[in-house]
C-alpha cells in the first residue's frame, strides 16, 4: 500500500515539475520581446528628438543676426530685451512674475499672452512645461526672452489636448516682470489682505453713518 502511494506521489511531483517548467520556458520570448520593444521605443525618441533639433537649428540659420544660445538642458534661447544691470535670478523658494506666449516654429501663435494670463510661478515647487521651469531661473528681471525648446521639455508625446500637438516643439517667449523671496510674498499677502478688510470695514461705518443721519424734510428746504 505504501508502495502505491509513494508512486502515485511520484507522479504528481513529476507532472508539477514538468508544468513549472514549461511556464518558465513560456515567458522567455515575453522577455526578449520587451527587451527589443524598449530598445525599439529609445532609437525611435533619439531619432525625434534629433529631428526637432534640426528643425530649430534650420529656423536658427535663417535669422543670422539674432544671437541664439544653447542651454545645457537641450534647447535654446535669444533675448528680446536684456537686463545689463542686474545679476539675480529666480531660485527655489522665490515667486515669479511673469507673462508668456507659445508659438509653432514658423512663428503662429498658439497662445497669446491675454489667453494665458499674467503668471504667479512658485520656483521649483509648482508644475509647469519642464523647459520654462528651467529657463525662468537663467532670466533676471525686466527680460523678455524667445526660448526654442524640442517637445521632449515641452509637452511631449501628447501634446496640451488642445492647441498643442503630440510631439510639437514650441517657441516660449517670456517676460520675466518681477520675483521676490516667498517670505517676502507672503507678507504682502497678509498686508494687502489687512488693507482690504479695514477699508472694509470703513465703508460699513460710513453705511451707518449715513443711515443715521436724519434725512431733511421738504418743509426745510423751503424755509
Amino acid at each position: 500500500m505504501r508502495t502505491i502511494q509513494f508512486v502515485i506521489l511520484s507522479c504528481f511531483l513529476c507532472l508539477g515539475f514538468t508544468a513549472c517548467k514549461k511556464q518558465q520556458e513560456a515567458r522567455r520570448p515575453i522577455s526578449r520581446a520587451s527587451g527589443v520593444f524598449m530598445k525599439k521605443s529609445i532609437e525611435r525618441n533619439k531619432k525625434l528628438i534629433a529631428s526637432e533639433e534640426d528643425q530649430i537649428k534650420a529656423l536658427m540659420k535663417k535669422n543670422p543676426k539674432i544671437s541664439y544660445i544653447a542651454s545645457s538642458k537641450g534647447y535654446w534661447y535669444s533675448y528680446e530685451i536684456k537686463n545689463e544691470i542686474d545679476s539675480l535670478t529666480p531660485k527655489k523658494g522665490d515667486v515669479a512674475f511673469f507673462n508668456y506666449e507659445l508659438k509653432d516654429l514658423n512663428g503662429a501663435v498658439i497662445y497669446s499672452e491675454v489667453e494665458l494670463r499674467p503668471q504667479v510661478y512658485r520656483v521649483d515647487k509648482q508644475d509647469i512645461m519642464m523647459g520654462l521651469r528651467d529657463g525662468i531661473k537663467l532670466m533676471r528681471k525686466n527680460e523678455k526672452i524667445n526660448f526654442y525648446f524640442p517637445s521632449h521639455i515641452a509637452y511631449g508625446y501628447h501634446g496640451d489636448n488642445k492647441k498643442i500637438g503630440v510631439n510639437q516643439p514650441l517657441i516660449c517667449t517670456v517676460t520675466l516682470n518681477d520675483f521676490k523671496s516667498e517670505a517676502v510674498y507672503k507678507k504682502e499677502l497678509e498686508q494687502n489682505i489687512t488693507n482690504n478688510l479695514a477699508k472694509t470695514d470703513s465703508i460699513k461705518k460710513a453705511k451707518k453713518v449715513v443711515l443715521k443721519t436724519k434725512p431733511i424734510s421738504k418743509d426745510t428746504l423751503e424755509e
